[in-house]
């Protein structure tokens, strides 16, 4: 059975030359329509204009001959026919590409019926592209240009050329809103260059996804405005293959809940896997028809499940089967090196590769026998799968058709190297045309680009000028602004240290007096005091920096914890009347302030309030401190001389010993 899928679910239209010739008088054609429905099957002969018609009228989604140049004299009709064909249509050859085979072998090839008849090979024909046999012969790309231009040159008019131009050029940009919306709502992928000009768009060109029967817009010229629609042309003619090259295969099976599929090439390289839950036995069949022509069908356990066995048949491909159902672990080692998603794939992977190791020999002595230039899968596939011999095969694929049965037309002839040249350069010639025509088109873009920049030139030079002097006077102004900004923001900064040292002076001057707001009448007899945060060199500077400390100031060091020797000797270089603290000072911190006799005392037995960052006390319990203070120290004199006389006492005594 054939294994390839049908090419459309439409209409194919076989086409063969009756009479005549497409290059003299008028000729006829044989024509099928084919729609895959046997009884539907309709013949009839045409001539080439109504066949023209037909097509426009039905637009098949297939039009297919043996030979292309039969609907075409030369290949300037023949692109000039594909230009015309419907949207939906394609010109299908199905003999091959640039080097068609004959009619006949193709036919034979793939178990279509044919005869040497001008209706037959139609049907034929027709009967080949519905199974996808075949190449696509195509001239144009699906990218379409549509330019929207001046329709006028701009260098005439019946008012001043300044009005005139910008009428025209504002023409030309509605007219290309227009487009582009129209393109927009016929939902259709553009990309839009646009050169902008003197009051509007010199040109604007969108190139558009799709072919010009899809554009909803149309040439035209009227007025300002031109509309040109061009469809991109390729480099020559160009032959796409209907359906994929499906290169002959292994393949894996492994059924079940899950069916998993595997395609091995004949070199044993995996080249696709897939499992799945839900797909039909059918659906496994197309998806394996997609990717290859089966020569082996395999499974990885023994006797061939039933399911395998119906997709070996689909294919009438060789089946393989294990002496033994295959260990796991022999499946995990042979699929090492190949990535698989679960088990399923896993056992098809192994079952596929396992075959294409037990038949490399058989593969291996094909090769040796192949003479250049025969291509192994066909070979193989015979002698594997329909168990022929490959002399057999060989003799047979080098068997010429009978000669009676051929058209000298299909006969595809070997070029000489003088023929190759001429066609080599012919093809150089067309596209050093078609470049010839970009460059032209580019220079005719260029001096309308001349132009539209001629006549900006003087006006854009005055508002250059224009600019350029009301830059100069801004820039001056703006480095003026900056400078007195500058100037501003210094003087506030210098203004606002002001305010706090005058700040700062109020509230001393108002602890110096008896009569300030913040302290009663009945308060009087207060003494200002200054608040040192920490017992540390810094905490004294900036106590010193925020409103001074004088010699015989009362000092409150609220945490008297950090003092050492210098931090001591700093605070005492400023002479202060009397120290307060709050916490334990250092025994070297208060040596050194009774040295230099700095009285010292805790801060919880004098009465303080706090005023923003100072403090006022009573000053009667400022003395009492320092009398007290005075006391310790003269027991502490004491105490040092009774020291002293003990220690003379015990030096003498010890003198006296040693003697």
């Amino acid at each position: 059975m054939s294994t390839r899928t049908s090419a459309l679910d439409a209409v194919v239209f076989g086409v063969d030359i009756q009479s005549g010739d497409v290059r003299g008088d008028a000729p006829s054609y044989a024509l099928v329509v084919y729609d895959g429905d046997e009884e539907n099957l309709e013949r009839d002969v045409v001539s080439h204009r109504k066949l023209r018609r037909l097509i426009a009228d039905e637009e098949p989604a297939i039009v297919a001959t043996d030979n292309m140049y039969e609907l075409a004299a030369d290949k300037d009709q023949l692109i000039h026919f594909l230009g015309s064909l419907p949207t939906g249509t394609k010109l299908v050859q199905v003999t091959g590409d640039e080097r068609p085979e004959s009619l006949s072998r193709v036919a034979k090839r793939h178990g279509i019926p044919y005869a040497k008849e001008p209706m037959k090979e139609a049907e034929a024909a027709a009967r080949l592209a519905a199974h996808n046999v075949g190449y696509e012969v195509s001239a144009f790309t699906n990218t379409t240009e549509v330019k929207v231009s001046r329709g006028r040159s701009t260098g005439k008019g019946g008012w001043s050329a300044d009005r005139f131009t910008r009428r025209i050029h504002g023409s030309v940009k509605r007219r290309a809103r227009e487009v582009e919306n129209s393109l927009e709502e016929a939902d259709l992928d553009f990309e839009r260059e646009v050169r902008e000009a003197y009051g509007g768009f010199a040109n604007a060109v969108f190139t558009v996804e799709g072919r010009p029967a899809e554009i909803p817009v149309s040439t035209e010229r009227s007025g300002d405005v031109r509309i040109e629609i061009e469809r991109e042309r390729r480099d020559g003619i160009e032959f796409r293959p209907l359906a994929k090259r499906r290169d002959h295969v292994v393949v894996g099976v492994d059924p079940g809940t899950t069916t998993a599929v595997a395609i091995v090439s004949l070199e044993g390289e995996v080249l696709d896997v897939w499992s799945s839950r839900t797909n039909t036995t059918a659906e496994v069949i197309e998806w394996i028809v997609e990717r290859g022509r089966p020569i082996i069908v395999a499974a990885d356990v023994t006797p061939m499940p039933e399911t395998v066995e119906k997709i070996r048949r689909s294919f009438d491909a060789a089946g393989w089967t294990p002496d033994r159902d295959l260990p796991i672990d022999e499946k995990q080692h042979r699929t090492r090196d190949d990535p698989y998603d679960d088990d399923h794939q896993r056992d098809s992977m192994a079952a596929a590769l396992y075959a294409v190791d037990d038949h490399a020999d058989q593969f291996d002595r094909i090769d040796r026998k192949l003479p250049p230039g025969i291509d192994r899968g066909p070979v193989i596939a015979r002698v594997v799968a329909g168990g022929e011999t490959v002399e057999t095969v060989l003799e047979d694929l080098s068997e010429d058709d009978d000669p009676d049965e051929e058209d000298p037309e299909h006969q595809p002839r070997e070029l000489t190297p003088e023929e190759r040249r001429i066609r080599d350069l012919e093809r150089q010639v067309e596209r050093l045309e078609g470049h010839v025509d970009t460059l032209e088109g580019r220079i005719d873009d260029r001096d309308e680009q001349i132009e539209d920049l001629e006549a900006e030139l003087a006006v854009t030079r005055r508002e250059e000028r224009r600019k350029i002097r009301k830059e100069r006077e801004v820039s001056r102004l703006e480095r003026k602004a900056d400078r007195l900004e500058t100037e501003r923001d210094d003087a506030r900064e210098e203004v606002e240290a002001l305010k706090r040292k005058v700040e700062r002076m109020k509230a001393l001057w108002k602890l110096d007096h008896s009569n300030f707001a913040d302290v009663s009448e009945k308060q009087a007899g207060l003494v200002p005091v200054k608040v040192v945060e920490k017992f540390t060199k810094g905490a004294i500077r900036e106590a010193n920096d925020a409103y001074g400390i004088a010699a015989g100031d009362v000092v409150y060091v609220r945490d008297a914890s950090g003092a050492g020797r210098s931090t001591a000797e700093l605070l005492a270089n400023f002479e202060p009347r009397v120290i307060l603290k709050d916490g334990g000072l250092s025994d070297i911190a208060e040596a050194i302030l009774f040295d230099l006799e700095i009285p010292i005392g805790p801060a919880d037995d004098v009465a303080m309030q706090e005023v923003d960052e100072l403090a006022v006390a009573r000053d009667a319990d400022v003395e009492d401190v320092i009398a007290d203070w005075h006391e310790r120290a003269l027991e502490r004199e004491r105490d040092q001389k009774a020291q002293l006389v003990d220690q003379l006492i015990s030096e003498h005594r010890a003198g006296d010993n040693e003697v």
